[in-house]
């Protein structure tokens, strides 16, 4: 049944739309957070039913498969996690607001789902806009000079990644008759004419629109600024969602309508190769610079989104369920990294790594975890991030893919260099004396998305079949 098939979509957009109405009538605002957190139940459970579906909805606009169906679980386990360790910050902050506040990050995580599940061009574009729209207006929720700044910088930006996608997707509409994906691919295949470098154009156009969504070099430039301004909740909530789905959707355009012939197939993964490298060593190199927490995870965001574009740049089956499997390990640590962020930071008032200083006397627990997730992030066993890494490296290092060897030795480099920053953090909370001996309390819900955090961090370091298998089944866009 159709209805059926778009149904977690459908599901969200009710959701998104209950919170607003409740808004209107309840008084007790702290049961928006319970309604849009309880609420994903619902699209969570028809996403799953889901799962093992291959067809297409909406005439072909939408794919029903795996893969659309693993980001979608995934985009919502980030949303109700953000939701959840938002809650304190939320009522300090930006209280008269909150109704907005979970309504637009339901809406965005709505736009996210669309693009992971669309396999036509102006059906991405849209759904990157709405998800994009409503990142816009959450960046600039504080209403403060610098939030107000980092949302400016944001859709500034972001308007022109815009237009350099949709001029990449022009291109290649009107080189191939057709926005469908499956449709590039048989006209490109079936056109030797179409071997010319206005093909090659458009889609590095389309490249460089996606590279601004996942934070790639030399298209990173919001980051920073973004990540520092924003409502830590919104930063921690950008820095893994719309990167997954920026992953998504690069996934699906370049292994479904950019898939053969062979000629073309390998210029976009050089392209990608080439990306990688210099994403992950500039990332790296500006992290060790920074003595913000959120900045150096910024940076740190960057040269993550360059070890994953290794698995792009592998061009196989092995390197989309390895990237699939790095991107729920990575949001599983990097949020648990801000949500560590959100508690300490709202209590001292401060984002500075000075200020984190005896952390450990403290915050014993909040400083044991903000400690693991750093560790998943460096790639050090027996966390999940160390079989990250492995995988989508050994992906690269393939049968018919030596070429990449040195993109892996690269790779393996840069995350020594990475070592350095994360540890620097780790050591000014355990080795550092305490400016007061003033706890850090949180709340419930901040402290079960923790401990949701960690335990995937370290069950999936430990035991990665857990996942990995689901992966494997999701990876079916064939080149």
């Amino acid at each position: 049944m159709e209805w059926h098939s778009i149904s977690p979509e459908l599901s969200m957009a009710v959701l998104a739309i209950v919170v607003i109405l409740l808004d209107l009538i309840v008084e007790d605002k702290k049961k928006l957070a319970v309604v849009s957190a309880v609420g994903l139940i619902v699209p969570l459970a028809l996403a799953v039913s889901l799962w093992g579906e291959e067809k297409t909805a909406m005439n072909g606009m939408l794919a029903v498969d795996n893969f659309a169906v693993f980001f979608k679980i995934l985009f919502l386990g980030i949303t109700a996690m953000v939701i959840m360790s938002s809650w304190e910050y939320i009522n300090s902050k930006i209280e008269n607001l909150r109704g907005e506040f979970y309504a637009l990050i339901l809406l965005s995580a709505l736009g996210l789902m669309l693009m992971a599940a669309a396999r036509e061009m102006i059906t991405i574009y849209v759904a990157l806009e709405l998800s994009g729209m409503a990142l816009y207006a959450l960046a600039a929720f504080l209403k403060d000079k610098k939030s107000t700044e980092s949302g400016l910088k944001y859709i500034i930006l972001g308007g022109v990644a815009s237009a350099t996608l949709i001029y990449g997707m022009i291109i290649v509409f009107g080189l191939t008759g057709t926005t469908d994906l499956g449709g590039i691919r048989e006209a490109i295949s079936a056109g030797d004419g179409l071997r010319e470098p206005a093909l090659i154009l458009g889609m590095v156009l389309i490249a460089a629109g996606f590279a601004f969504k996942i934070g790639a070099v030399p298209f990173h430039m919001w980051m920073p600024d973004v990540y520092e301004g924003a409502p830590t909740p919104v930063t921690a909530y950008l820095s893994v969602a719309s990167k997954a789905a920026g992953f998504a959707v690069i996934l699906r355009i370049f292994f479904t309508g950019f898939g053969s012939p062979e000629w073309l197939f390998d210029d976009w993964s050089v392209l990608f190769g080439v990306l990688a490298a210099i994403t992950m060593t500039a990332g790296n190199v500006m992290a060790i610079q920074q003595t913000n927490i959120k900045r150096l995870l910024a940076y740190s965001g960057i040269a993550q989104a360059g070890y994953l574009l290794v698995g792009v740049a592998a061009a196989n089956t092995a390197g989309q369920s390895g990237i699939m499997f790095y991107l729920t390990v990575y949001s599983l640590a990097n949020l648990g990294a801000f949500i560590a962020v959100i508690a300490i930071s709202n209590k001292i008032n401060s984002d500075e790594i000075a200020d984190y200083s005896g952390m450990i006397k403290k915050a014993p627990v909040l400083a044991i975890i903000l400690a693991v997730c750093l560790i998943s992030l460096t790639g050090i066993p027996p966390t999940a991030g160390f079989i990250g890494k492995l995988v989508v490296f050994k992906a690269a290092l393939e049968p018919g893919e030596t070429g990449l060897l040195w993109l892996v030795i690269f790779a393996t480099v840069n995350s020594v260099v990475a070592a350095f920053y994360y540890f620097k953090v780790i050591k000014v909370m355990f080795v550092g004396e305490p400016r007061s001996m003033e706890g850090v309390p949180s709340g419930a819900s901040l402290k079960a998305s923790l401990v949701i955090a960690t335990a995937g961090v370290l069950i999936l370091g430990i035991y990665p079949y857990l996942l990995m298998k689901y992966a494997d089944l999701a990876a079916v866009l064939v080149p």
